[in-house]
């Protein structure tokens, strides 16, 4: 199983002169200690469960760039990128910029977008959800076309575009979308249908297990509707239980995830405190361990 390293977080002590050295540090310690996906969130605003709109958040593709400069190894990605954040043409842009100046390891992790609050404050228009699904699935739409030969138009319902270029092409002549959410009726279609990856949910105890057990199942149901193939889908998690405080428990409760299928599990550091000894830790005692699940 591998492990990634979700920083969703940047209030940290004395974050006012530390956060750009201490995101740095955490970034160096998870690459050179062999996890395998390092994610930011893609907000304006800090959400408002952790703490809110007062709090630190840098910009998502910014911060990503820079740490593409201070990794090597590690792939890099926003979970998730809101649709409605960036015109799906200017986004492909950015996310193959990403991926050409990291050497082939950007990840485009997309979802419908959620936080009405920092799209008010900022100016930026927040359609209803109906329409942002919509708006979600032009976008795959678009960014397939744009790292494919067709560099024609494209004419959707909201986007219209009249020439799909997009060089330098991403290192590998594509980029891997991971789709975040378990939306049953839309979002599960879509990840069976675009995906590379899916993100769900991992709660600790049997219920967590269980809730992702279905979600893949509803997953593999809309894989055979679409004819494609459900074993190629990446499945991911993002854990919201302990790690380094209980790393047997952590480890257990991986191998049961693992049973399900799911490849990689992402964490989060501890809100408040210094994420480089958490990362040095995360590596040292836990990394070896899940490798082997």
């Amino acid at each position: 199983m591998e492990l990634g390293l979700h920083y969703y977080t940047f209030t940290h002590p004395e974050w006012e002169t530390t956060l750009a050295d201490r995101l740095a540090e955490t970034a160096r310690v998870a690459d050179q200690g062999g996890v395998s996906l390092l994610t930011l969130m893609d907000h304006w605003f800090q959400m408002e469960q952790v703490g809110g709109p007062f709090e630190p958040m840098l910009e998502g593709y910014t911060a990503l760039g820079y740490l593409a400069g201070v990794t090597d190894n590690v792939r890099l990605g926003l979970l998730v990128t809101g649709v409605t954040y960036r015109h799906p043409g200017l986004l492909a842009k950015t996310v193959t910029t990403l991926d050409t100046l990291s050497h082939g390891r950007a990840v485009l992790g997309l979802g419908a977008a959620w936080y009405d609050r920092e799209h008010a404050g900022l100016g930026v228009p927040f359609p209803p959800l109906a329409e942002r699904f919509e708006r979600l699935e032009e976008t795959l739409q678009i960014c397939r076309q744009m790292w494919s030969a067709d560099d024609g138009a494209y004419n959707g319902k909201h986007y219209r575009l009249t020439e799909t270029i997009c060089l330098p092409r991403p290192a590998d002549g594509t980029i891997p979308v991971l789709i975040g959410g378990g939306g049953e009726r839309k979002t599960l279609r879509l990840v069976a249908q675009y995906g590379q990856a899916c993100n769900l949910f991992g709660a600790p105890g049997d219920q967590g297990v269980a809730a992702v057990r279905h979600k893949l199942d509803v997953l593999r149901k809309h894989c055979e509707a679409l004819g494609t193939d459900y074993d190629a889908i990446e499945k991911t998690i993002l854990y919201q239980g302990e790690t380094t405080t209980d790393p047997d428990g952590f480890l257990r409760q991986m191998e049961a995830y693992r049973q399900l299928g799911v490849s990689l599990v992402s964490v989060m550091p501890p809100a408040y405190q210094d994420p480089v000894p958490w990362a040095t830790s995360l590596v040292g005692d836990i990394r070896p361990r899940i490798a082997d699940i």
